[in-house]
Protein backbone atom coordinates (compact mmCIF):
# COMPACT_ATOMS: atom_id res chain seq x y z
CA UNK A 1 0.00 0.00 0.00
CA UNK A 2 1.25 3.33 -0.68
CA UNK A 3 1.86 6.23 1.70
CA UNK A 4 -1.01 8.36 2.83
CA UNK A 5 -1.03 11.61 0.70
CA UNK A 6 -1.11 14.72 2.57
CA UNK A 7 -4.25 16.99 1.64
CA UNK A 8 -5.06 20.35 3.31
CA UNK A 9 -8.83 21.17 3.33
CA UNK A 10 -9.65 24.96 3.35
CA UNK A 11 -13.14 25.51 4.15
CA UNK A 12 -13.72 23.26 6.68
CA UNK A 13 -16.87 24.74 8.59
CA UNK A 14 -19.12 24.61 5.36
CA UNK A 15 -21.18 21.82 4.14
CA UNK A 16 -18.68 20.38 1.77
CA UNK A 17 -16.36 21.07 4.01
CA UNK A 18 -17.63 18.94 6.85
CA UNK A 19 -18.47 16.15 4.90
CA UNK A 20 -14.79 16.04 3.20
CA UNK A 21 -13.66 15.43 6.97
CA UNK A 22 -16.33 12.67 7.66
CA UNK A 23 -15.85 11.05 4.20
CA UNK A 24 -11.71 11.12 4.78
CA UNK A 25 -12.33 9.08 7.95
CA UNK A 26 -12.95 5.62 5.74
CA UNK A 27 -9.67 6.28 3.43
CA UNK A 28 -6.46 5.73 4.59
CA UNK A 29 -4.88 6.70 2.03
CA UNK A 30 -5.67 10.36 2.36
CA UNK A 31 -3.67 12.38 5.81
CA UNK A 32 -5.91 15.32 6.43
CA UNK A 33 -5.07 18.58 7.62
CA UNK A 34 -7.61 21.18 7.57
CA UNK A 35 -7.37 25.20 7.90
CA UNK A 36 -9.77 27.48 9.40
CA UNK A 37 -10.38 30.62 10.86
CA UNK A 38 -12.35 29.19 13.99
CA UNK A 39 -12.54 26.58 16.14
CA UNK A 40 -14.68 23.44 14.39
CA UNK A 41 -15.73 20.55 15.56
CA UNK A 42 -14.52 17.38 14.13
CA UNK A 43 -16.30 14.20 13.45
CA UNK A 44 -15.80 11.73 16.01
CA UNK A 45 -13.07 8.88 14.84
CA UNK A 46 -11.47 11.39 12.34
CA UNK A 47 -7.47 10.95 12.05
CA UNK A 48 -6.57 14.24 11.14
CA UNK A 49 -5.21 17.76 12.30
CA UNK A 50 -6.85 20.96 12.29
CA UNK A 51 -4.88 24.28 12.63
CA UNK A 52 -6.56 27.47 13.20
CA UNK A 53 -5.38 30.76 11.99
CA UNK A 54 -6.65 34.16 11.04
CA UNK A 55 -6.80 34.23 7.46
CA UNK A 56 -3.94 36.68 6.79
CA UNK A 57 -1.71 33.95 8.31
CA UNK A 58 -2.84 31.28 5.75
CA UNK A 59 0.35 31.30 3.56
CA UNK A 60 2.48 30.49 6.54
CA UNK A 61 0.09 27.69 7.80
CA UNK A 62 -0.13 26.23 4.17
CA UNK A 63 3.84 26.43 4.08
CA UNK A 64 4.04 24.35 6.87
CA UNK A 65 1.87 21.65 6.11
CA UNK A 66 3.49 21.31 3.02
CA UNK A 67 0.76 19.80 1.03
CA UNK A 68 0.63 17.67 -1.48
CA UNK A 69 -2.81 18.12 -2.41
CA UNK A 70 -5.71 21.24 -1.68
CA UNK A 71 -9.23 21.10 -1.44
CA UNK A 72 -10.69 24.50 -1.55
CA UNK A 73 -14.18 24.46 -0.46
CA UNK A 74 -13.85 27.98 1.34
CA UNK A 75 -17.35 30.00 0.25
CA UNK A 76 -19.72 32.41 1.85
CA UNK A 77 -22.97 33.58 0.95
CA UNK A 78 -24.93 36.60 -0.19
CA UNK A 79 -26.74 37.24 3.12
CA UNK A 80 -23.06 36.28 4.86
CA UNK A 81 -21.70 38.54 3.20
CA UNK A 82 -23.77 41.71 4.13
CA UNK A 83 -25.66 41.88 0.65
CA UNK A 84 -22.00 43.77 -0.46
CA UNK A 85 -20.78 42.63 -3.40
CA UNK A 86 -16.94 43.82 -2.20
CA UNK A 87 -17.39 41.47 0.82
CA UNK A 88 -18.66 38.53 -1.08
CA UNK A 89 -15.84 39.39 -3.49
CA UNK A 90 -12.84 39.05 -0.82
CA UNK A 91 -13.65 35.16 0.38
CA UNK A 92 -14.98 33.72 -2.89
CA UNK A 93 -12.54 35.34 -5.19
CA UNK A 94 -9.19 36.99 -2.94
CA UNK A 95 -8.92 34.40 -0.12
CA UNK A 96 -9.43 31.47 -2.66
CA UNK A 97 -6.81 32.81 -4.98
CA UNK A 98 -4.61 33.59 -1.95
CA UNK A 99 -4.64 30.12 -0.59
CA UNK A 100 -4.20 28.58 -4.54
CA UNK A 101 -0.97 31.05 -4.81
CA UNK A 102 0.18 29.71 -1.56
CA UNK A 103 -0.49 25.63 -2.29
CA UNK A 104 1.68 26.57 -5.58
CA UNK A 105 4.17 28.03 -3.66
CA UNK A 106 4.34 25.23 -1.24
CA UNK A 107 4.55 22.57 -3.97
CA UNK A 108 0.89 21.17 -3.92
CA UNK A 109 0.60 19.19 -7.05
CA UNK A 110 -3.01 19.33 -7.00
CA UNK A 111 -5.91 21.15 -6.69
CA UNK A 112 -9.70 20.88 -5.87
CA UNK A 113 -11.73 23.89 -6.23
CA UNK A 114 -15.49 23.38 -5.29
CA UNK A 115 -17.17 25.88 -7.73
CA UNK A 116 -20.48 25.85 -8.63
CA UNK A 117 -23.09 25.16 -11.73
CA UNK A 118 -22.99 27.22 -14.39
CA UNK A 119 -20.25 29.29 -13.14
CA UNK A 120 -18.29 31.88 -16.16
CA UNK A 121 -16.23 34.43 -15.84
CA UNK A 122 -18.73 36.89 -17.76
CA UNK A 123 -21.93 35.87 -16.86
CA UNK A 124 -24.46 38.22 -15.83
CA UNK A 125 -25.28 36.62 -12.47
CA UNK A 126 -22.57 38.33 -10.26
CA UNK A 127 -22.57 35.17 -7.56
CA UNK A 128 -21.77 33.10 -11.03
CA UNK A 129 -19.21 35.71 -12.33
CA UNK A 130 -16.83 35.69 -8.96
CA UNK A 131 -17.25 31.62 -9.22
CA UNK A 132 -15.74 31.69 -12.89
CA UNK A 133 -13.08 34.17 -12.79
CA UNK A 134 -11.64 32.61 -9.71
CA UNK A 135 -11.47 29.77 -11.48
CA UNK A 136 -9.71 31.08 -14.19
CA UNK A 137 -7.38 32.81 -12.19
CA UNK A 138 -6.51 29.47 -10.21
CA UNK A 139 -6.13 27.79 -13.81
CA UNK A 140 -3.29 30.28 -14.58
CA UNK A 141 -1.08 28.99 -11.80
CA UNK A 142 -0.67 25.85 -14.10
CA UNK A 143 -0.89 23.20 -11.12
CA UNK A 144 -0.19 19.80 -12.15
CA UNK A 145 -3.77 18.72 -11.55
CA UNK A 146 -6.85 21.33 -11.26
CA UNK A 147 -10.21 19.63 -10.83
CA UNK A 148 -12.55 22.01 -10.86
CA UNK A 149 -16.04 20.51 -9.28
CA UNK A 150 -19.48 22.47 -10.51
CA UNK A 151 -22.15 20.86 -8.32
CA UNK A 152 -25.55 21.87 -9.02
CA UNK A 153 -28.16 22.42 -6.00
CA UNK A 154 -26.25 20.92 -2.82
CA UNK A 155 -28.60 18.39 0.07
CA UNK A 156 -27.25 18.03 3.12
CA UNK A 157 -27.56 19.40 6.53
CA UNK A 158 -26.38 22.95 7.16
CA UNK A 159 -28.59 23.83 9.89
CA UNK A 160 -29.78 27.46 10.02
CA UNK A 161 -27.33 28.16 7.50
CA UNK A 162 -29.86 27.69 4.56
CA UNK A 163 -31.63 30.18 3.01
CA UNK A 164 -35.62 29.85 2.95
CA UNK A 165 -35.77 29.21 -0.55
CA UNK A 166 -32.85 27.13 -0.89
CA UNK A 167 -34.42 24.77 2.04
CA UNK A 168 -37.64 24.91 -0.65
CA UNK A 169 -35.80 23.89 -3.61
CA UNK A 170 -34.06 20.99 -1.69
CA UNK A 171 -37.45 19.61 -0.53
CA UNK A 172 -39.17 20.27 -4.28
CA UNK A 173 -35.65 18.91 -5.90
CA UNK A 174 -36.84 15.39 -6.51
CA UNK A 175 -39.55 16.71 -8.77
CA UNK A 176 -37.58 19.94 -10.28
CA UNK A 177 -35.14 17.63 -10.95
CA UNK A 178 -36.87 16.16 -13.55
CA UNK A 179 -37.31 19.75 -15.81
CA UNK A 180 -33.97 20.58 -15.35
CA UNK A 181 -32.76 19.02 -19.03
CA UNK A 182 -30.25 19.20 -21.70
CA UNK A 183 -27.95 22.17 -20.95
CA UNK A 184 -29.66 22.78 -17.39
CA UNK A 185 -28.94 19.09 -15.85
CA UNK A 186 -25.89 20.68 -14.17
CA UNK A 187 -28.44 22.43 -11.75
CA UNK A 188 -29.80 19.48 -10.64
CA UNK A 189 -29.14 19.02 -6.97
CA UNK A 190 -26.46 16.70 -5.50
CA UNK A 191 -25.90 14.80 -2.35
CA UNK A 192 -22.84 16.50 -0.32
CA UNK A 193 -21.28 13.11 0.03
CA UNK A 194 -21.15 12.83 -3.77
CA UNK A 195 -19.41 16.12 -3.85
CA UNK A 196 -17.08 15.34 -1.06
CA UNK A 197 -15.91 12.30 -2.13
CA UNK A 198 -15.46 13.48 -5.28
CA UNK A 199 -13.35 16.10 -3.90
CA UNK A 200 -10.85 13.62 -2.08
CA UNK A 201 -10.59 11.48 -4.96
CA UNK A 202 -9.52 14.46 -7.00
CA UNK A 203 -6.96 14.93 -4.78
CA UNK A 204 -5.59 11.70 -5.10
CA UNK A 205 -5.56 11.33 -8.82
CA UNK A 206 -2.38 11.26 -10.67
CA UNK A 207 -2.92 12.29 -14.15
CA UNK A 208 -2.09 15.67 -15.47
CA UNK A 209 -4.22 18.23 -16.41
CA UNK A 210 -7.54 20.81 -16.03
CA UNK A 211 -10.86 19.03 -15.06
CA UNK A 212 -14.32 20.78 -15.11
CA UNK A 213 -16.45 18.21 -13.68
CA UNK A 214 -20.59 18.70 -13.92
CA UNK A 215 -22.78 16.70 -11.96
CA UNK A 216 -22.20 13.33 -13.67
CA UNK A 217 -18.54 13.82 -13.91
CA UNK A 218 -18.69 14.56 -10.12
CA UNK A 219 -20.33 10.93 -9.82
CA UNK A 220 -18.13 9.38 -11.45
CA UNK A 221 -15.55 10.31 -9.48
CA UNK A 222 -16.64 9.74 -6.12
CA UNK A 223 -17.52 6.09 -7.76
CA UNK A 224 -13.26 6.10 -8.04
CA UNK A 225 -12.57 6.80 -4.09
CA UNK A 226 -15.47 4.28 -3.37
CA UNK A 227 -13.52 1.36 -5.30
CA UNK A 228 -10.59 2.16 -2.50
CA UNK A 229 -12.64 2.38 0.60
Amino acid sequence: MSDPRRVLLVGATGLIGTTVMETARAHPLVRLVALTRREAPMPRGARMEMLVADPGGWGEAVAAVAPEAVICALGTTWRQAGRDEAAFRAVDHDLVLAVARAAKEAGAANFVLVSSAGAEAHAKAFYLRVKGEVEAAVAKLRFHRLDILRPGLLRGPRGGDRRPLERLGIVASPLTDRFLRGGRRGFRSIDARVVAAAALQGAREKAAGRFVHDNEAIHRLARRLEGHG
